[in-house]
C-alpha cells in the first residue's frame, strides 16, 4: 500500500483528517462520546534499506515532570506501540508510536493501529497528566 492510498482509505472511512502534508497526516480522534480527543499522526518513513514504513504516533505529554519509571513500566506492560521522545514546536514530548512496513499493509490494520494508538495514547495521557486532555 502507498501513503496516498492510506490517505484515501482514511478519508473514505470517515476519519477526521486535519492535516494533509506530503508524507504526514493527522487524524483528530474523538473518544468517549466526544468528551476526549486525541491527535494521531501518520507519516511515511524510509528504512535504511529503502523500504517504506508507516509510523502511527500520538503525543502524550511534555516530558517535564513525567515519572520516567511509570512510563517505562507502562511501556513494558503494553502489547501495542512503544514510547519515544520527540519534539513538538521545540518542546520534548513523550509519544506513543508504532511502525509497520507499507508492503502488505491492509486497510483493516491501518484502522486498528489508529484506534489502538489513539485509545492507548489517551489512557497514557490521563495517567501522566492527572486526567487532563492536553492534546
Amino acid at each position: 500500500m502507498q501513503f496516498e492510498q492510506i490517505r484515501k482509505h482514511l478519508t473514505q472511512s470517515g476519519f477526521n483528517l486535519t492535516l494533509h502534508d506530503e508524507g504526514v497526516l493527522c487524524i483528530e480522534l474523538s473518544l468517549e462520546q466526544g468528551t476526549r480527543h486525541q491527535a494521531i499522526f501518520l507519516s511515511e518513513l524510509e528504512h535504511d534499506d529503502g523500504r517504506p514504513f508507516l509510523r502511527v504516533s500520538t503525543v502524550i505529554a511534555p516530558i517535564t515532570g513525567i515519572d520516567a519509571r511509570r512510563a517505562l513500566v507502562f511501556n513494558w506492560q503494553s502489547h501495542v506501540g512503544y514510547l519515544a521522545i520527540g519534539d513538538l514546536d521545540g518542546v520534548p514530548y513523550l509519544q506513543l508510536c508504532e511502525n509497520r512496513p507499507l508492503d502488505g499493509l491492509a486497510a483493516a490494520e491501518i484502522d486498528r493501529l489508529v484506534l489502538e494508538i489513539g485509545g492507548l495514547g489517551d489512557q497514557m495521557e490521563r495517567m501522566m497528566s492527572a486526567d487532563g486532555d492536553l492534546l
